[in-house]
């Protein structure tokens, strides 16, 4: 696949951000987020206008504002100034049919990206990036890619959600963005995270290969996996798409642990995000932008996996998940140790990320911010997915399009991969695209 930028340019608002909003202070949440992009790709059958899309993003921006300002790292501010978001027209020299149906490799998707995946924080480096490649159907791929200083996945799922609504015209209901996240979170001025291994900033740093593959749990799967739960049990409460699917990379990526690790830490932490939006008393906003999470930490040793199986690693992640979203509600509500939940597990997480001491991953739940609903009035997309992240033992969980299913995008060392694909458990219940 090789694709050719045909044009670039800056989107600004329509209507002037005033005066009074020209500088968004980030909350302390943001400031301790990974100096990266969050984003993804959309896939759509021929029908799309360009100029439609460009027209609506003019139109939405001003709802947006920041994304289309950019960030001051050494004031800890976005400078709203109106600059613009990053616009790229692109034509892709094979079908769109080529990719969908033959699973492209995620390394391939990357051409289909605005931008690189670690951002720069350079005071002219656009917030937001949006790339519209056309195939030679005319078929549409649409990549958005957000600072992850300002945004979380679910900022970018509310952001695309907005866009299209405005594409389609004042008859879709709009979805009302708050940029007021500092004022429940204000910021400390922390500085930004170092993942070591999981990332760099400097991608000419030599490091080891990592490489994304695409796993689909179909609806027999993740029926499977819940039988395997229930197996002597009484009771119809069955465990969440999400927890069955993260229990089994979890399992498997133990026993990659197991088979790599000769005189080093034989233990497993799996960090797994938690959305703090209206799980906080007061509650934080549903559409309240930025970065708006917790982290669940679990760490487990090669020998207790073993001992507990797959039955116990669903019970473990789902307490610990349960856990972090009960303490959500003392956040707000016990002042300065509120806040610690925050602070001490995000920077508990990024210290023993660098430390290498420990294997670590991370898991991200996208199955609830309806990429595959997201219609700019030409259908909905054929396919959604993230790209290939140079960051090391990255799991990203998204719904499949029947949304019945889980496609787990995992990031790993080029040579654990190769133990996690020949897992048998994870030969079983999924089918390997790209």
């Amino acid at each position: 696949m090789k694709v050719q930028v045909l044009s670039r340019k800056l989107i600004k608002p329509c209507i002037p951000t005033p005066g009074i909003f020209r500088d968004y202070t980030i909350s302390f949440i943001d400031e301790l987020a990974p100096s990266i992009n969050v984003l993804a790709v959309l896939y759509y059958s021929p029908g799309l206008i360009i100029n439609k899309l460009e027209e609506s993003l003019a139109e939405i921006l001003p709802q947006f504002y920041p994304l289309a300002g950019r960030y001051m790292k050494d004031d800890h501010l976005v400078d709203c100034s109106d600059q613009g978001a990053a616009f790229v027209e692109a034509q892709v020299d094979c079908q769109l049919l080529e990719i969908i149906g033959t699973g492209a490799k995620p390394e391939e998707l990357n051409d289909l990206l605005p931008c690189q995946s670690f951002a720069t924080e350079d005071a002219t480096e656009p917030l937001l990036a949006i790339q519209v490649s056309k195939f030679k159907c005319d078929g549409i791929a649409i990549a958005v890619s957000i600072s992850h200083r300002i945004a979380d996945a679910s900022s970018l799922g509310m952001f695309v959600a907005a866009w299209a609504n405005a594409c389609q015209g004042d008859n879709i209901e709009a979805i009302s963005s708050r940029f007021n996240s500092p004022l429940f979170f204000p910021g400390k001025k922390f500085s930004a995270p170092d993942f070591g291994e999981t990332g760099t900033r400097d991608i000419h740093i030599p490091v080891a290969k990592i490489v994304a593959r695409r796993f689909v749990f179909d609806n027999k799967a993740i029926s499977g996996l819940r039988a395997k739960v229930s197996e002597g049990k009484t009771g119809n409460q069955q465990p969440s798409r999400v927890q069955v699917v993260s229990a089994l990379i979890t399992k498997a990526l133990l026993a990659v642990v197991a088979l790599t690790t000769y005189g080093q830490s034989r233990n497993l932490l799996v960090a797994q995000l938690v959305s703090v939006r209206e799980r906080t008393v007061p509650p934080v906003p549903k559409y309240c932008f930025g970065n708006l999470v917790a982290i669940a930490m679990t760490e487990c040793s090669v020998d207790e996996g073993k001992n507990m199986g797959f039955q116990g690693l669903v019970r473990l992640l789902g307490d610990n998940v349960r856990k972090t979203v009960a303490d959500c509600a003392k956040i707000l509500s016990n002042g300065e140790d509120g806040y610690k939940i925050l602070v001490d597990t995000i920077v508990g997480f990024n210290k023993k990320s660098v430390n290498g001491n420990i294997n670590v991953v991370l898991i991200t739940d996208w199955s609830k911010l309806g990429l595959y609903e997201v219609d700019f009035g030409w259908g909905k997309p054929m396919l959604a997915s993230v790209a290939n992240v140079p960051i090391k033992n990255l799991v990203t969980l998204m719904n499949s399009k029947e949304s019945v299913g889980i496609e787990a995008w995992v990031h790993l060392d080029e040579k654990d991969m190769s133990h996690f694909e020949q897992d048998e458990d994870i030969k079983m219940f999924t089918t390997s695209l790209g």
